[in-house]
């Protein structure tokens, strides 16, 4: 059984490097739970590549990762939820629940059901930003048709608006013709 502090080239161990075989690997206990494990030693340094194993690296990030508050791609703010907590039955299979549906059910005093839609006001109109403004102002619990409805407008207002600044800036490029055509004689 190999010691704490034994140094072995890679290619003794079976591990691969940096360095590929040439590499060395220092027997080493995690700071955090004592498990011993192999850890590539970097020699310009003199220090281990890795203080803790790798579960407990995994639950160090987790932990600063904001407090189990992340940021999907959809742009939608999600929260982690512990197992004894009363809106735990909202999460889903990974422990987080979507943040603006978290705050509309503490406003309830309920968990929602999946069913249940909660709308961020404005959103289509103002933009990705809002999908993290989830201040309750900013939120209505709406029915799947509802929330179809005012989807739909959204996307018609939006649309009308960019229609209305292209037709402004058409007209501010004829107005400067016209009056360039009047200057001409």
């Amino acid at each position: 059984m190999p010691e704490i502090g034994e140094i072995r080239k890679a290619s003794e161990i079976g591990k691969r490097s940096g360095n590929g075989d040439r590499g060395k690997f220092i027997r080493a206990a995690c700071i955090d739970c004592g498990k011993e494990r192999w850890v590539e030693f970097i020699k310009k340094t003199e220090k281990l590549k890795s203080l803790r194993c790798r579960s407990c690296a995994q639950g160090e990030r987790r932990q600063t990762s904001r407090g189990g508050r992340i940021k999907k791609p959809d742009g939608y703010i999600a929260i982690r939820l512990q197992p004894d907590d009363f809106f735990y039955p909202m999460a889903r299979r990974d422990g987080y629940v979507a943040e603006h549906r978290l705050v509309m059910a503490k406003h309830l005093g309920r968990c929602l059901h999946r069913w249940e839609i909660v709308h961020h006001k404005g959103i289509r109109c103002k933009g990705m930003e809002n999908r993290s403004d989830n201040l309750r102002d900013n939120l209505q619990l709406v029915s799947d048709i509802q929330h179809k409805g005012i989807t739909y407008l959204e996307q018609e207002i939006k649309y009308l608006k960019a229609r209305v600044t292209l037709l402004e800036a058409e007209n501010v490029l004829l107005k400067a013709t016209l009056k360039e055509e009047d200057h001409s004689y």
